[in-house]
């Protein structure tokens, strides 16, 4: 096999540490990994100017990119995958007894189409029965694909303002985060017990939630499919050195993958995020 340099942009987890370290390679396909200290600052690039070859992108970033056309294609391998209601704070002093009450209320996310919001928002209507329309969303930044514009009910804040700030000053009611949620004293989940609401989502659906999976620009997918076969490779003998070390795999393959994409994209035509469901053949699609 000729030898092949894959430009890529994946985040360094303990996940993927063995490809940073080079304790997993292959004997033919050079991953070049991109330096990032947040991996969500390539999607953008990504899917604007297909700027890597592969690429991490949040599971929401993709549906709309495949959506307006994009040249990218979604390979069967998740980077990143936990349960959210740990995202979802709200001042220790707050009324707020439990996502229950979020109905009316004013919640700021650094942008609409963020992946934890879009689970968390698909739980608040599935498990309580609160529609995304009946909240009011305060953003901070718009989507990735700039073709995808924010419902009605959505705002973005004014430039400057810190959601953080907001909060605290009464402007908002809740704020979802990202995976590092900050330690403060004055904040609380608004889910009361995160851990079992999580296992409550498990239960109702068989997976946890899926945030970013990695993608192929679209020339090399159709021209190069060894290219995402030795991918494929890879990352199966990543996941199942995980496995063996006892530490949680990530799965790879279409069949461990679909339940999470047709759920996410029902939330993310409920919510306004898409236009409409595809189907799962245009998901996978090259």
């Amino acid at each position: 096999m000729q030898n092949r340099t894959l430009v890529t942009a994946i985040g360094r987890t303990p996940y993927t540490e063995a490809l940073f370290t080079g304790a997993l390679a292959s004997p033919w396909l050079t991953l070049d990994l991109q330096p990032f200290k947040t991996i969500n600052r390539a999607f953008a690039p990504m899917v604007r100017e297909a700027a890597f070859d592969a690429s991490e992108l949040a599971i929401a970033t993709f549906l709309q990119a495949r959506e307006a056309g994009k040249p990218v294609v979604l390979l069967p391998i998740v980077l990143a995958a936990r349960f959210q209601e740990t995202a979802l704070l709200c001042l220790k002093s707050s009324p707020i007894q439990g996502p229950g009450d979020l109905a009316g209320k004013r919640i700021g996310v650094r942008a609409y189409s963020q992946t934890t919001g879009m689970w968390l928002r698909g739980v608040l209507e599935d498990a309580f029965g609160i529609a995304p329309r009946a909240m009011r969303w305060l953003t901070f930044e718009g989507a990735h694909v700039v073709e995808c514009a924010d419902p009605p009910w959505a705002e973005r804040a004014a430039a400057g303002q810190d959601m953080m700030a907001l909060l605290r000053a009464g402007e908002l009611d809740a704020v979802i985060v990202g995976n590092v949620v900050p330690e403060d004293d004055d904040l609380r989940q608004v889910f009361p017990d995160a851990a079992a609401a999580g296992q409550s989502f498990l239960a109702r659906h068989g997976f946890v939630p899926v945030n970013h999976l990695l993608t192929l620009r679209r020339d090399i997918a159709a021209g190069q499919p060894e290219v995402a076969g030795e991918l494929l490779r890879l990352f199966g003998e990543l996941s199942a050195a995980q496995s063996r070390a006892g530490r949680p795999a990530r799965p790879v393959g279409r069949g461990a993958i679909d339940p999470a994409i047709a759920v996410a994209m029902r939330y993310c035509v409920s919510q306004g995020l898409l236009s409409r469901p595809l189907s799962l053949d245009e998901v996978w699609a090259v």
